[in-house]
């Protein structure tokens, strides 16, 4: 999964349940010694199956009791009942279903003929339900995050299933431990034990499995070199089977954690990420990125499975479990319950693969064939040079250019700073000697093309859509019938390039999904939609995506019920009809809740019909401006600079993010959060 990422791999709906009631770990700030010190104790001998990481929520927190009226009663049951019908379909993927659940909960209260604002037991479960809702932000249902199922990871299928032990499972393992050397302590319990039956026994675990494997034959010199380097133990390699399979663009949709070793997109990992390039994607630098990480977590420790589980959890996080209890000790922390559930499972699953791997006869994994090792010459650049210009001078397919360089976000090498451009082995001299064929202001859009039998000037311009005349200026030709002394010819072709309200090209790569693809380049799905034509969420392999720079759009909602669009960024104001709530209208004009009642003054959620609400930014383009509000007061707005705000008891994300008129997604983006755990004590940026 990620580092520090607990929570975000459960469902969707157990990060609801923790945002709204604020019951998920939340620790006091206390003074962290460099080092855990507390007695270690042996592995339990045996222990209960593995703890789910997507427990559902069971019930809506509610207050229901002998202070609520009977009306109220049926009214709430009403309301949970829905919302829960929601939940299930959720969980079970319907996510349109589950969206039309969710608003009949929040539009029987609206409808229920009762004043919301003076009936406290309605109001406080109002707020509940659409808090709840309002955390997801409806952004699951609209996405379609079922797509990211298509690239799974080990430690992903295997934390949310709960497995029994099997006897002769762990009878095999402990007498292959008696054999099996390690770098690593390879220890085994009923909890390994149970993956090792999930890995060996299902389809589904099996293949995950043998496809990881597989793809470890790519990079596993490069891996050992790197640990090597590090003086780390090379059995570190299955961490990163179990956080991506091998997948270097692995992208997880819920936390935006990415790349093999899966860190999140902005964090103190020395890895740049910028409009061009996002360097958790490289293996090599996200490898050494890793050794930096998990050898400062051992550091502290001293104990490679709490190392493991800081890396998961944050380091912060297990230091205080440990002073908490006094032990440790990982499998003391797991009996004790102070560990969350995805932490839990991480490192029984790392050894259940650890085990497994180095024992591939008894495993049914002898016959897997590793994929080659992943070899290629570097070339330093730049400037920008797109790797089709690349794919035309080496002959290499794009796709596996691609794959050599998978933090390039734009299929172009950033301009203004070197980059090491990975090109296939033994291509590095001719390619040097083409490129300079071609002007360094033009290596981003112009082509290339090697002289085949036949050609002429006409058809090189035909096959490329410029003019002859210009092909022939470019490459100095004076005769147009006479290319016998040339080898190849450069073509001055236009491509877009990425500048604001200008597109660039994205060929999308198996395992993208829109959601993942929105993320990297930092524009949102329904633009992406928009753009591409797109009507659901299907993308396949190989399509060939529009991405531009976000612009600020005004919209306006006629009285046939239709939005439209413009690229001003004056403010619109939509007038609220019968039926109406903040969370459809929200959805309707692709904004938060949040932003809806910042930009309008509204501290809950009460509106009425024939209301006026902004539903774009009021504040558009000048720092300091004056406005008028729908019932025409002038107001005066400054853009705000970034604010600190400190955790008190019982905030919640989602609260907070209310409280300051920000989206949950924005939160964690300026903290650097995987999920939704924050402590008291805690400083956390509240605008940017």
């Amino acid at each position: 999964m990620a580092v520090n990422k607990t929570l975000v791999s459960a469902t969707l709906a157990g990060i609801l349940f923790i945002t709204v009631t604020g019951c998920g770990p939340q620790h006091a700030r206390t003074s962290v010694p460099s080092r855990a010190s507390a007695p270690a104790l042996g592995a339990p001998q045996s222990a209960a199956a593995p703890v789910s990481a997507a427990q559902p929520a069971e019930t809506l927190p509610s207050f229901v009791g002998s202070n609520v009226s009977q009306r109220d009663q049926e009214i709430i049951s009403g309301v949970e009942e829905k919302y829960h019908s929601g939940l299930a379909r959720y969980q079970q993927g319907n996510f349109t279903s589950a969206k039309k659940d969710f608003n009949a909960a929040v539009d029987q209260l609206l409808m229920c003929g009762v004043n919301l604002q003076t009936d406290k037991p309605l109001r406080e479960e109002f707020d509940r339900v659409v808090g709840s809702v309002d955390t997801l932000e409806m952004d699951a249902l609209k996405q379609g995050l079922e797509s990211a199922q298509n690239a799974e990871a080990p430690v992903d299928i295997a934390n949310g299933v709960t497995f029994p032990v099997n006897p002769r499972v762990t009878a095999q393992a402990e007498a292959e431990l008696k054999t099996t050397k390690s770098d690593l302590p390879l220890q085994l319990n009923d909890y390994v034990a149970s993956y090792i039956n999930f890995f060996e026994n299902t389809q589904r675990g099996h293949d995950t499995l043998v496809a990881s494997l597989q793809r470890e034959g790519r990079y596993k010199a490069m891996i050992e070199g790197v640990l090597k380097k590090a003086h780390l133990p090379q059995d570190l390699i299955y961490q990163a089977v179990a956080e991506s399979g091998f997948r270097t663009t692995a992208l997880n949709p819920y936390s935006g954690a990415g790349g093999m070793w899966q860190f999140m997109p902005y964090g103190p990992y020395g890895l740049k990420h910028n409009a061009w390039v996002d360097e958790r994607f490289d293996p090599v630098l996200a490898t050494e990125a890793y050794t930096r990480l998990i050898k400062k977590d051992y550091d502290q420790f001293d104990d490679w499975y709490l190392a493991m589980a800081a890396y998961d959890w944050g380091a912060g996080n297990v230091q205080r479990a440990v002073q908490r209890t006094g032990y440790a000790s990982f499998w003391q922390l797991y009996r004790r319950d102070v560990l969350p559930a995805e932490t839990r499972n991480y490192v029984p699953i790392i050894l259940a693969i650890a085990i497994m791997a180095k024992n591939p006869q008894q495993y049914g994994l002898a016959d897997l064939k590793p994929d080659p090792p992943m070899e290629y010459d570097t070339v330093a650049t730049h400037t920008e040079i797109s790797l089709r210009l690349v794919s035309d001078i080496t002959g290499a397919p794009i796709q596996k250019l691609e794959a050599l360089n998978p933090s390039l976000l734009r299929g172009v090498t950033p301009p203004g700073e070197t980059f090491d451009l990975r090109i296939p082995v033994g291509t590095k001299e001719s390619f040097e000697h083409d490129i300079a064929m071609v002007p360094a202001d033009k290596r981003a859009s112009w082509r290339f093309h090697f002289l085949q039998p036949g050609d002429t000037l006409a058809s090189i311009a035909r096959q490329y859509h410029v003019s002859k005349d210009e092909l022939a200026e470019v490459n100095q030709i004076d005769s147009p019938s006479d290319l016998s002394d040339l080898d190849a010819v450069v073509i001055p072709e236009r491509a877009p390039r990425f500048m604001p309200g200008r597109a660039v090209l994205y060929r999308v790569r198996p395992g993208d999904t829109l959601i993942g693809i929105a993320d990297r380049f930092g524009v949102s799905v329904y633009d992406l939609r928009i753009w591409n034509h797109i009507r659901g969420n299907i993308i396949n392999a190989g399509h060939l995506l529009r991405i531009a720079a976000p612009m600020r759009r005004a919209y306006r909602y006629d009285a046939r019920g239709r939005v439209h669009y413009s690229s001003s960024a004056h403010a619109s104001v939509y007038s609220i009809r019968s039926g109406d709530n903040l969370g459809g209208i929200a959805d309707r004009f692709h904004v938060s809740v949040a932003n809806l009642r910042r930009w309008n003054h509204i501290r809950g959620n009460l509106i009425h019909v024939g209301q006026r609400l902004y539903v774009t930014d009021p504040s558009s383009r000048s720092s300091r401006q004056t406005l008028r509000d729908p019932h025409g007061h002038a107001h005066h707005s400054a853009r705000a600079h970034a604010s600190v705000y400190r955790v008190h008891p019982g905030d919640t994300l989602g609260g907070i993010a209310d409280r300051f008129g920000v989206s949950v997604s924005d939160l964690r983006r300026w903290n650097h959060i995987r999920g939704n755990l924050i402590h008291v004590g805690q400083l956390l940026h509240v605008s940017r």
